[in-house]
């Protein structure tokens, strides 16, 4: 079984949103993110997660990032907008 959950990841990434409407993220959106950000930790990143260490598996880091807020997911409107320096 998955820790967390599906279910309790998008409301990690609910969370963060200033009124109680949906992102609007799909099954997809998440696996797509988590990915993403298990190829920048394979490829040398650090962690942002607090609580893991060396020998956890990428894949693992990235979720608990996503779990702990660290990381988000952007919509459509997000990623095309000037980068915010």
């Amino acid at each position: 079984m998955l820790h967390p959950s599906y279910s309790d990841l998008v409301n990690a990434i609910n969370s963060d949103q200033e009124n109680d409407a949906d992102t609007g993220c799909s099954r997809y959106s998440v696996v797509m993110a988590i990915s993403k950000r298990a190829r920048q930790i394979i490829d040398g990143d650090d962690s942002l997660a607090e609580g893991t260490v060396l020998s956890d598996k990428p894949l693992s880091v990235a979720v608990e990032e996503l779990n702990q807020g660290q990381i988000k997911i952007l919509n459509n409107e997000e990623t095309d907008a000037e980068p915010e320096y």
